[in-house]
């Protein structure tokens, strides 16, 4: 009797110890929990994740698939409680940075994790190199904790998948009108596609963050932005591409130059005309003045315009040494 005693007082220790003292816990500040009773998350009822704006960027097809519970998020502070029957999954929202190249599932896929690579439009193989940010979705915590079995390793294959196609049909945009001359100034043939994708690498970046939008729907992991740094093909290519964009500054330099001159000639003709009109006005206008003056003094009478030329002869014989009159017989 002493020895069963004994055994349910330590029963009832270890069940008090394990159970009710071991049942406290705590949540950190960079931390969210959900609780599961008898493995089932507690839930909002009648909420989803399709009801929530982080669901806007899906399609009708996607909103059918990725159609989550809400759940009842603990924030953080404590201490909480729980039942033996109960259990807590914590994780972290804290932002995080990863290599684009980083495949979860084999470490030692794309050079170790340290370089991407995809195929261009032109079938050229090219080297990327970036990161991602990234952090869990407190509004989709069902999504990260039961929805998805490896979360970290869907949303690099998704990042991955959508970065190689892009890469796969990218078209540089058509200049504006005017920015052609800028567009020949950077150093790099256009039509190329991996040029192309170097001048454009901030198109790139933002087109990544609008198609990755809708992650926090899909898998609970929100992608806060995406740096594509580098785009580095094999050396063979790279040399090539160095030759080819050599080549086209040479040739770029002589267009500039050719153009420069003939500017400067256009310039040159248009000063000229401009200082010959200047002349040929000078020439011009005192005969128009002395026109104006000879209608003026026909408007006098008939005898002013003889008293104007017998003044104007005057004038000439005072001036002059000599003086040649022809002989009337």
């Amino acid at each position: 009797m002493p020895i069963l005693l004994g055994c349910l007082v330590g029963f009832a220790a270890w069940f008090i110890v394990q159970y009710i003292l071991g049942g406290f816990y705590s949540v950190a500040q960079n931390e969210r929990a959900v609780k599961t009773r008898f493995g089932r998350a507690e839930r909002l009822e009648g909420a989803t994740s399709i009801e929530d704006p982080i669901a806007e960027s899906l399609n009708e097809e996607e909103r059918q698939r990725y159609c989550y519970p809400q759940v009842r998020v603990i924030p953080p502070g404590g201490p909480y409680f729980k039942w033996p029957w109960e259990r807590i999954h914590k994780v972290s929202i804290a932002t995080e940075t990863l290599n684009m190249a980083y495949d979860p599932s084999n470490p030692d896929a794309n050079q170790s994790g340290t370089l991407l690579e995809a195929v261009t439009k032109d079938q050229l193989n090219t080297g990327l190199t970036g990161q991602i940010r990234y952090r869990v979705s407190e509004r989709n915590l069902y999504a990260y904790i039961f929805g998805v079995k490896q979360p970290i390793a869907h949303i690099m294959g998704y990042f991955v998948s959508v970065l190689r196609e892009r890469i796969a049909n990218f078209e540089a945009p058509k200049p504006a009108e005017g920015a052609e001359v800028a567009a020949t100034e950077s150093g790099a043939v256009t039509g190329i596609s991996i040029n192309d994708l170097r001048k454009n690498l901030r198109d790139l970046n933002e087109h990544m963050d609008r198609e990755c939008v809708c992650s926090s729907a899909r898998y609970g992991v929100v992608l806060d932005a995406s740096l594509i740094t580098g785009i580095d093909p094999p050396p063979e290519v790279e040399s090539a591409l160095a030759a080819i964009n050599t080549a086209h500054n040479a040739v770029s330099s002589d267009i500039s130059l050719a153009q420069a001159g003939a500017d400067q000639r256009i310039e040159q003709s248009k000063r000229a005309v401009e200082i010959e009109t200047l002349n040929a006005q000078a020439e011009v206008e005192p005969l128009n003045s002395l026109a104006g003056q000879l209608a003026e003094l026909k408007q006098n009478g008939p005898e002013a315009l003889p008293s104007y030329v017998r003044n104007v002869r005057l004038k000439l014989f005072r001036q002059a040494k000599q003086a040649i009159v022809e002989a009337q017989i």
